[in-house]
């Protein structure tokens, strides 16, 4: 199937993106093209016009600096999973970058996009949350961090106001002493998420000092499993710790996700199951 005619903008400084998303009447952001391009040849999606966001150089490219990552908006699942940079500062992400579709998806999806896109069995919200990153956006009244507790909102939306366009997304890294995992379970048509757990954990003197999991694919948003942190915090790092904690995660998914794939019986059970294993990875690696 065909998509409805469109307009088509190719802007070559952010500044020009921003004017444009403003001006231009039902403008939608096309950055990789993954979820937009498919949504509009089947209709359930039909902007006027496409404002592209590749002819952006500025948007694209890895830092490391100062404790934190940076990552432009631009850049592609493929970069962040062979960055050095990234494998040395935050390997969590690389690996999890490594894993998102296929070869030709990760060397046409951006960060940015499948952030902004906010699709709840994609794999970057989860473990952005679990590592407490920042979300950079700009919009016609400037420029504005967001914490990634706060943007991801429900299903499909997130906190960027009209007009705004994510640039960057700052995640702290990492050093001894800090382990961190992501572990999925794939759906074999699509590689999503249909369960994803992200943990990270910080071990002193044989206990865990502090732990951060997350659940992703289950719900309309990623879950914090609090009580599961909670039942961490203090204990020895070992498999009795880690099993104790994951039988509490289900806590997190009162309204799981259910469809002709996976309950969401099964989706709870999942979760449990890959917290234990990514905590006792992350426990491994710190």
């Amino acid at each position: 199937m065909y998509s409805a005619s469109f307009d088509y903008h190719r802007p070559k400084t952010l500044a020009e993106a921003v004017r444009l998303l403003g001006q231009v009447k039902d403008a939608k952001l096309l950055a990789g093209g993954h979820s937009l391009l498919p949504a509009m040849k089947l209709r359930v999606a039909g902007p006027a016009a496409l404002v592209d966001l590749s002819g952006i150089k500025d948007l694209a490219g890895i830092q490391a600096a100062g404790g934190s990552l940076t990552l432009g908006a631009l850049t592609t699942h493929a970069a962040v999973a062979a960055s050095d940079v990234v494998k040395k500062s935050c390997p969590v992400l690389a690996e999890t970058a490594a894993h998102i579709g296929d070869t030709q998806v990760r060397n046409r999806g951006t960060l940015g996009g499948s952030v902004a896109h906010a699709d709840p069995a994609a794999d970057y919200p989860t473990v952005l949350l679990a590592l407490g990153a920042t979300v950079v956006a700009e919009g016609p009244k400037g420029r504005r961090d967001i914490a990634a507790s706060a943007f991801f909102v429900d299903l499909f939306t997130t906190a960027l106001q009209p007009g705004e366009i994510v640039v960057e997304v700052k995640v702290p890294t990492y050093g001894k002493g800090t382990g961190a995992a992501y572990l999925k379970h794939r759906h074999p048509a699509s590689s999503y998420a249909v369960v994803g757990v992200a943990a990270v954990l910080e071990v002193k003197d044989g206990q865990c000092a502090r732990a951060s999991l997350l659940v992703g694919g289950a719900t309309t948003t990623p879950k914090r499993a609090s009580a599961a942190e909670a039942a961490l915090t203090g204990q020895a790092a070992g498999e009795a710790a880690f099993a104790a904690a994951s039988a509490k995660v289900k806590e997190a998914l009162a309204d799981p996700l259910s469809d002709p794939y996976a309950s969401g019986e099964y989706r709870t059970h999942l979760a449990g199951v890959l917290a234990r294993r990514a905590l006792a990875a992350a426990a491994s690696r710190a």
